[in-house]
């Protein structure tokens, strides 16, 4: 197989090895693949990868179990949870796939599971190294918090509803800011919700600190809840105050319904596919894959057939019950940020395709600022990237709750719940293009998309950004 791969000097990807994988048949008694592929440049290696994970998730998909297991044993010594950025998303991707597969055997599934500790502890501290080691928290705050300060200009009362409140950075600047106000800062209130009590009290403190320090009158209202089981009476809104609310990475989760009448595969795997094949035998590098594929890769869902047709809305109760009491507090302001990528598709096939694509390129962000040995970059990657890898892969129903949907689907949700469009400014643009610059993070950009902001990797949108406020019915 080593004669197979090409001199330094080319780099073509539609060379033997490639076309090799194209017509590889994962079956028993197929010889191993790993001693060449040690030869092969990290952006093929890369293409390879991901072939051998889609030939492998279509077995999945199917319920072939033996072809499974035997594409899964390749990965599996091809991968590495500390290698290059490839090796790595493939070792999270066949630990999602084997997952799935073993929910096949009920029994078995809760044997192999039954001892593991799931703590929200470890949630926070994931969600700490995410804000920490990415710049996309930061950025979702300085934008969110420039728009509340321009809704909320001339305003005596304010009120801030926090729906996911762990992290003090973000209304520490805020209050900040609001002090060097010309006309004097407001009487601040923010409401923070979050499931762990001893945070919101961590939240309370700091937060209350930087207030006395600032001589801002200021009150913290927790509430220990779960996003899905919120109470928006308890949300106390008093008459005078103007109200913000702030969504970072929360909304998606009340999505998850019961869909099990849906969760089996379609046709539309195998021309998911041949398209991903076809793709990857014309591209050269991986590079031109994560740059430049996004828009075939989107093209191939089904969800997408025709541009103007809008995009189909999941029956979702519980959402549009969500949306519809936040509109009924008359908010001034609502600013959402969410994931710009699609892994609520109904089938596997639309998921993987979806969140490879995704992924590669977080994984790559993290490739490109910090060494590969790097602890808190392993953590990162293991306890929240790969824990909504194996979600968006291996779970169905209530169970599947990292449904991230794009831009023009949050568009039509939001106006259907009758909240009209904020433009974000130019000023929140600069202030996010300044932080990028300020700490050092190249290869990040921002741009505007109807009045929203999306947050990129190089060329490909990763976050979006977009700002709402009550809208009276006529």
């Amino acid at each position: 197989m080593a004669g197979m791969v090409q001199d330094e000097g080319s780099s073509s990807l539609t060379s033997s090895p490639l076309q090799f994988f194209s017509w590889m048949s994962l079956s028993p008694g197929f010889g191993s693949p790993y001693p060449w592929f040690r030869e092969l440049k990290s952006e093929e290696r890369g293409l390879c990868l991901i072939q051998l994970l889609v030939a492998c998730a279509n077995h999945v998909a199917a319920g072939n179990v033996d072809n499974a297991n035997i594409g899964l044993e390749h990965i599996s010594h091809l991968s590495s949870p500390d290698g290059d950025t490839m090796q790595r998303i493939a070792a999270y991707f066949t630990e999602a796939l084997a997952d799935r597969m073993l929910k096949a055997w009920p029994g078995l599934h809760k044997a192999l599971n039954s001892t593991k500790i799931s703590s929200v502890t470890d949630e926070i501290v994931a969600q700490k190294l995410f804000f920490d080691l990415c710049p996309f928290l930061k950025l979702s705050y300085v934008i969110t918090n420039q728009a509340i300060i321009e809704a909320m200009e001339g305003e005596k009362m304010v009120h801030i509803i926090d729906l996911n409140s762990f992290e003090p950075a973000q209304w520490i600047n805020l209050l900040q800011t609001l002090s060097a106000r010309p006309e004097g800062p407001p009487h601040l209130r923010i409401t923070g919700i979050h499931e762990q009590k001893e945070v919101l009290e961590q939240m309370a403190l700091r937060l209350t600190e930087e207030a006395e320090k600032l001589d801002i009158p200021f009150q913290f209202n927790p509430i220990v809840s779960k996003l899905e089981n919120l109470d928006v009476e308890s949300l106390r809104v008093k008459t005078g105050e103007a109200l913000a609310v702030s969504s970072v990475l929360q909304l998606h989760l009340l999505l998850a319904t019961d869909d099990e009448k849906r969760n089996s595969p379609t046709a539309s795997k195998t021309q998911n596919s041949s398209h991903l094949q076809r793709v990857l035998q014309n591209q050269r590098t991986l590079g031109e894959w994560l740059e430049k594929d996004s828009v075939h890769l989107y093209n191939a869902s089904p969800d997408s057939a025709s541009p103007s047709t809008p995009p189909s809305l999941a029956a979702s109760p519980k959402m549009g019950s969500f949306l519809n009491a936040l509109w009924g507090l008359s908010p001034k302001l609502m600013v959402v940020t969410e994931q710009e990528s699609n892994h609520n598709g109904s089938t596997l096939m639309e998921r993987v395709l979806e969140a490879l694509n995704f992924y590669a390129a977080l994984f790559d962000c993290l490739e490109s600022t910090f060494p590969r040995a790097s602890l808190e970059r392993q953590k990162l990657e293991k306890m929240l990237f790969g824990e909504e890898i194996k979600n968006i892969i291996a779970c169905e129903g209530a169970e599947r709750k990292e449904r991230h949907e794009k831009l023009e689907k949050w568009i039509l949700r939001l106006e259907l719940a009758g909240f009209g469009r904020v433009p974000l400014s130019y000023h929140g643009i600069l202030q996010a293009a300044s932080l990028l610059q300020n700490y050092g993070y190249d290869g990040y950009r921002i741009k505007e998309e109807n009045g929203c902001l999306i947050i990129c990797w190089h060329n490909r949108p990763l976050f979006s950004v977009s700002a709402w406020r009550f809208r009276r019915y006529d």
